[in-house]
Order: C-alpha cells, then structure tokens, then sequence
C-alpha cells in the first residue's frame, strides 16, 4: 500500500510504463512490520475455530522455528567474524 500519491510512470526503451506507483521509505516499511505483529497479536481468537487455531499455531510455531534459525546464523556469523579479527 503507497501512502503517497501515484508517482508519473516512467517509459523505458521499450515503452513499457514502470515505476506506477511511488516506493515507500524505510520507515514507513518497518512501520506497517511492527503493525502487522502488534495486529496478529491483538487479533480476536473467539470467532476462530478449533482446526483455524490449530493451523494458526502450527504457523506460528514455524515462523518461531524461522526466526531461531535466523538467531543461528546471526550468531554463528558474528562469532566467524569477531575468530577472524583475533586471529
């Protein structure tokens, strides 16, 4: 979703109109990333039924699997770096 206006396209060789809409800054991308957790986090579970939550669960548990491996390879990573800066 653009919060700005439609920017003028641009015409590459082709003619082919690129760029219709306007890129968002940065901060406006980390923005709508904490909004989405905060409505994920807030959403009502009550009209959910037992097979949506557990799929819902089963989601989370793999996104939480995702963001532990990317926990891994930080660390690993870091700690690849800090060996060849000692050596």
């Amino acid at each position: 979703m653009c919060l700005f206006p439609p920017c003028p396209g641009v015409i590459d060789i082709a003619g082919d109109r690129v760029n219709a809409a306007c890129m968002e800054p940065d901060e406006n991308v980390n923005h709508v990333r904490g909004n989405l957790l905060a409505m994920v986090l807030a959403e009502d579970l009550d009209p959910l039924s037992v097979d949506e939550l557990t799929k819902r669960i089963a989601a989370l548990e793999g996104e939480i699997a995702r963001c532990r491996a990317r926990i891994d390879r930080a660390s690993h990573h870091r700690a690849s770096a800090d060996a060849l800066f000692r050596s």
